[in-house]
């Protein structure tokens, strides 16, 4: 079993340079590149050594970094195909709504933990078993992440996400971009498929 790089429809993007696009997609490979040889490797090392050999413990260890970090991208690059729309009346407007008063606070509560000093990811779950949602900035996405819980919106924070075409100290204007692009209609499906 390989996995295999996804292929993104992504549209020409309001403050999102194509260079930036294509910057981003080229480290997603390597995510999948670096999964799948990880895999590979602890399939000839098998039997070849002990359980506890560390070269083989040390890539068990990296391949959560790897995965995660695959999927990730994933999540984020899917956000943005397709034409952007949304809901008013979904259900996840309804809940998040319940929790943050309205759908604009909920964005502005994204917006708000997304400007936290620092890299990583802000993530919005779904939490089907208390029918509401939980907004958090994982600073690895291989560690910090709520378990069990479906990933709703996933906005990458790390410099690679925005470098191209904003410094640091305009990541806030990354972060409209991105909600400029973010197609909801994705993230409301996400949703609704979390409470099946």
């Amino acid at each position: 079993m390989t996995y295999q790089t996804k292929t993104f429809n992504i549209p020409s993007l309001e403050g999102i340079s194509e260079k930036q696009v294509q910057v981003h997609l080229g480290l997603y490979e390597g995510y999948v590149k670096h999964a799948n040889f990880i895999m590979e490797k602890l399939k000839t090392l098998k039997g070849e050594v002990e359980n506890d050999d560390y070269f083989a413990a040390e890539l068990r260890r990296r391949f959560a970094f790897e995965f995660n970090g695959m999927r990730m991208h994933e999540y984020y690059f899917e956000q943005f195909e397709g034409v952007k729309s949304g809901d008013p009346s979904s259900t996840l407007v309804v809940v998040a709504a319940e929790k943050y008063g309205s759908g604009e606070n909920f964005i502005r509560h994204v917006k708000e933990v997304a400007g936290s000093r620092g890299t990583g990811w802000v993530v919005v779950y779904s939490d089907p078993g208390a029918k509401t949602l939980h907004t958090i900035f994982v600073n690895d996405h291989e560690i910090g992440q709520l378990a069990g819980l479906p990933i709703l919106l996933a906005l990458d924070l790390w410099e690679h996400a925005y470098m191209v075409d904003y410094v640091p100290k305009e990541k806030k204007n990354y972060i409209d971009a991105f909600f400029a692009n973010l197609n909801w209609r994705v993230v409301e499906k996400r949703f609704e498929e979390s409470m099946k």
